[in-house]
C-alpha cells in the first residue's frame, strides 16, 4: 500500500515539478504562465500533449526537441524527478493528514523558490504571499485561528532577526549582505515551524551553503551568490525529518 501510495504522490509532484518550473523561470521575468503555451526555447515548437509527460517525454524523445532535434536540458527531467521525490517523501512522513496538506504547499513553494533564486537571484514577492496565505488558511481550518495567529507571530519574529542580520552583514561588509527575498522567506518559515527552527535553519543552510560556495565563488566574478536555495534545502530537512528544537538542544547536549 506504501509503495503504491508513494509512487501516486511522486507521480503527482513529478506533473505538479513540471507546472513549477514554468512558474520558477517565468514569474521573476514578468511573463504570463499560461501563455505562450509551453514550447521549445530553440525553434518554438509548441509542445504537444505527448511532449508534457513528466520525465516520460524526455526519455521517449532521447532527450531532444521533436521538431527541431536540438538537445534538452537534462534538467528539466531532474527538477521532476526530485519534485516527485518530496513528495512521496512527504506522503511517508506524514501519512495521510491534514498536515500533509501543508506540508505539500510548503514543498511546493521551496520548489519554486529554489528554481528561481539559481536562474535569477529572485525570490518572488507573488510565490510567497500566495504559499504563505494557503499556509495560513490550512493552519486556520486544521488546527484553529488561534494556532495560525501563534504563527503569524512566530513568522513576524523569524522575519525580524533576519532583517538584523541583514543589516549587521551590511554594516560588517560594506554592501549589501543579503537579498530582500530571503528576509521575507524567513516569516514564511516561522510560519511554519516557529522562529526558533528559523533561526536553526540559517544555521544549517550555511552549513550545507558552505562547501558548495566555496566551489562556485571561483567560477564567480562578482562573488555574489543565492542564499535562497541553501535556506529551502535545510527547511526541507527540517520539515521532513520532524526537527523541532528539543531535537536540537538534545543534540547539542550530547
Amino acid at each position: 500500500m506504501d509503495c503504491f501510495m508513494f509512487f501516486s504522490f511522486f507521480m503527482m509532484g513529478a506533473i505538479l515539478g513540471s507546472f513549477y518550473y514554468v512558474v520558477a523561470y517565468r514569474i521573476p521575468k514578468g511573463e504570463s504562465i499560461v501563455s505562450p503555451p509551453s514550447h521549445c526555447p530553440n525553434c518554438n515548437h509548441r509542445l504537444g500533449p505527448l511532449e508534457l509527460i513528466p520525465i516520460f517525454s524526455y526519455l521517449f524523445q532521447l532527450g531532444k526537441c521533436k521538431n527541431c532535434k536540438c538537445h534538452i536540458s537534462c534538467f528539466y527531467p531532474l527538477f521532476e524527478i526530485v519534485s516527485g521525490l518530496l513528495f512521496g517523501f512527504s506522503y511517508l512522513s506524514y501519512g495521510f493528514s491534514y498536515d500533509l496538506i501543508i506540508v505539500l504547499c510548503f514543498v511546493s513553494m521551496i520548489l519554486i523558490i529554489i528554481l528561481s533564486d539559481i536562474y535569477y537571484m529572485i525570490i518572488s514577492d507573488g510565490v510567497l504571499i500566495f504559499f504563505g496565505s494557503c499556509i495560513f488558511i490550512f493552519m486556520i481550518i486544521f488546527h484553529g485561528f488561534s494556532f495560525a495567529l501563534l504563527h503569524v507571530l512566530y513568522g513576524i519574529i523569524a522575519f525580524s532577526i533576519m532583517y538584523l542580520l541583514k543589516l549587521f552583514g551590511d554594516f560588517l561588509f560594506k554592501r549589501e549582505s543579503m537579498g530582500g527575498g530571503d528576509i521575507k522567506l524567513m516569516f514564511v518559515f516561522g510560519l511554519m515551524f516557529g522562529w526558533e527552527m528559523s533561526i536553526v535553519s540559517i544555521f544549517l543552510a550555511s552549513i550545507i551553503g558552505l562547501p558548495i560556495s566555496l566551489i562556485l565563488l571561483r567560477k564567480s566574478e562578482d562573488h555574489v551568490l543565492p542564499f535562497g536555495p541553501y535556506l529551502g534545502m535545510a527547511a526541507l530537512i527540517i520539515v521532513l525529518f520532524h526537527i523541532d528544537i528539543n531535537c536540537v538542544l538534545n543534540l547539542i547536549v550530547r
